[in-house]
């Protein structure tokens, strides 16, 4: 997992496809029910491993990463304020998922008025808007995607009809913001269509890898708290690249590596069996018991 030179061969002139834009799963879908498959499946607590990870896929776009990293919502700004940053994403994960239409309308207006202060100057090299439903698409596409991969990883690689039906109940990721259900994609297969194209993309600069790199780095939080997380949090973020992710990060991903990602999924995915479904699944309805107290309280939601 160390620093790698910029790739110089030809595979990026070509189409990318699902062996370059997804992580590999190995695994079968191990059936815990009978009944279809739904992204509420995968509030699991270790849906959160992937965090930073999803963080450098949707930076990867250049109008995502400028807008992050030029933000000047300092309120928001993940390396000023790391921990309210967590809380407001993982609270929007869970009303978009778990919420109303009433919650989800709220979450939305809460959310624009500081999107309104996020848009590039003007003369800008890189332009971007927060507004921009294309922007908010790939970002809601990249959410799919980890609460996909982290399902799979713990579960088993889904066939294709447990794969449509979990896919069915995902448009509200991006639809909680200014994405239309006819920007989502209809199916499953139209997604991964979707997704090899945008990926074409996300193709980071120096600028925006250094910014991701200060967050695999915890360069935001104190010294002491660095020392005990960091390699763990770099090992599972390389992990859930896939590689035109890896590429775009110059970092190296070895065969070894591989395994011991695999290895420990499988363990993690074991223990998972005998932990209560309230204590996998707690943190997210907690966000969401949050979200509903500040709404009833009139407390700023973001």
């Amino acid at each position: 997992m160390t620093a790698a030179a910029h790739p110089t061969d030809n595979r990026e002139s070509a189409p990318l496809g699902g062996d370059r834009t997804r992580i590999h799963i190995s695994a079968a879908h191990r059936p815990l029910t009978k009944r279809p498959l739904k992204l509420t499946d995968a509030l699991d607590f270790w849906a959160f491993a992937g965090a930073a990870a999803n963080v450098a896929m949707q930076m990867a776009r250049p109008g995502v990463g400028y807008g992050v990293a030029q933000s000047k919502v300092e309120s928001g700004s993940l390396m000023k304020h790391p921990w309210k940053r967590a809380r407001t994403t993982t609270q929007y994960l869970a009303v978009a998922i778990l919420g109303t239409e009433e919650e989800r309308k709220a979450y939305r207006e809460a959310v624009n008025a500081v999107h309104r202060h996020v848009r590039s100057e003007p003369g800008a090299p890189v332009k971007y808007n927060a507004f921009d439903r294309d922007l908010q698409m790939w970002v809601a596409a990249c959410l799919f995607i980890g609460f996909e991969d982290t399902y799979q990883l713990l579960h088993g690689r889904m066939n294709e009809e447990q794969a449509e039906a979990f896919y069915a109940s995902s448009s509200t990721l991006g639809t909680t913001l200014q994405v239309t259900e006819e920007m989502w994609p209809a199916t499953r297969k139209d997604f991964d269509a979707y997704w090899n194209a945008a990926c074409e993309q996300a193709v980071m600069d120096d600028y925006v890898r250094a910014y991701v790199d200060d967050l695999l780095n915890l360069r935001m939080i104190h010294w002491y708290l660095r020392i005990p997380f960091r390699g763990l949090l770099k090992f599972l973020t390389i992990g859930f690249l896939a590689p035109h992710f890896r590429e775009q990060m110059q970092v190296k991903w070895t065969e070894a590596d591989q395994r011991r990602f695999e290895h420990l999924f499988v363990f993690v995915g074991f223990v998972n069996r005998f932990i209560p479904r309230p204590l996998r699944f707690g943190g997210t309805y907690t966000m969401m018991a949050d979200i509903r107290r500040r709404l009833k309280g009139n407390k700023q939601l973001v």
